[in-house]
C-alpha cells in the first residue's frame, strides 16, 4: 500500500514537471532561439565582438539583434538588450529623437557616432528566466515598439 501511495505520488510529481512551460533562460540562449522559431521568427544564434552570445533576428520585415549581457566567460548571462539601427537618408534631429525618449516609456533610443539612429530594450532575465509566452509577448511589444520608432525618424512611411 505504502509503495502505491509512493509511486502514484511519484507519477504526479513527473506530470507536474512535464506541465511545466520551458522557460526562457539568458544562461541558455537556445532557449530564447527556440522561443522565437516557435513562434514563426527567423533566430540565428551568434556572438559578438566580445565573444558573448548575441541572436540575429526581424520582425515586420525589420532585422534586429539581441544582445546578452552580465555574463561570466560568455557564459551565464542575466540579461539581454533587444538592439535595431536604422541606415537613413534624412537623419534625424536629436529634439526628435529626445522626444521619442520623453513619449516612449520602453525602447530608448539615440543617435550613433554616424547620427544613425538607434532603438534599444533592455529584457531582464536573471533568477530563473521568464515563460515562453511573458518572452514572446516582449518580442510582440518589441515588433510594435519598432514600427512606431521607424516611422518616427522617417525608415517607414
Amino acid at each position: 500500500m505504502l509503495m502505491s501511495k509512493f509511486a502514484a505520488l511519484a507519477g504526479l510529481a513527473a506530470s507536474a514537471a512535464q506541465a511545466q512551460p520551458e522557460m526562457v533562460r539568458p544562461q541558455d540562449p537556445q532557449t530564447l532561439v527556440r522561443a522565437l522559431q516557435s513562434a514563426g521568427y527567423a533566430a540565428t544564434l551568434g556572438a559578438d565582438k566580445t565573444g558573448d552570445p548575441m541572436i540575429t533576428s526581424g520582425v515586420s520585415g525589420s532585422k534586429f539583434q539581441i544582445f546578452f549581457y552580465n555574463c561570466t566567460n560568455n557564459r551565464d548571462c542575466a540579461t539581454v538588450q533587444f538592439h535595431a539601427g536604422y541606415a537613413v537618408k534624412t537623419k534625424p534631429t536629436l529634439e526628435s529623437i529626445n522626444e521619442w525618449n520623453r513619449m516612449q516609456r520602453f525602447g530608448r533610443a539615440y543617435l550613433d557616432k554616424e547620427n544613425d539612429p538607434i532603438v534599444e530594450m533592455d529584457v531582464d532575465l536573471d533568477d530563473g528566466g521568464v515563460s515562453r509566452l511573458l518572452f514572446l509577448d516582449n518580442i510582440e511589444f518589441w515588433d510594435s515598439l519598432l514600427t512606431k520608432f521607424e516611422r518616427h525618424v522617417g525608415y517607414r512611411n
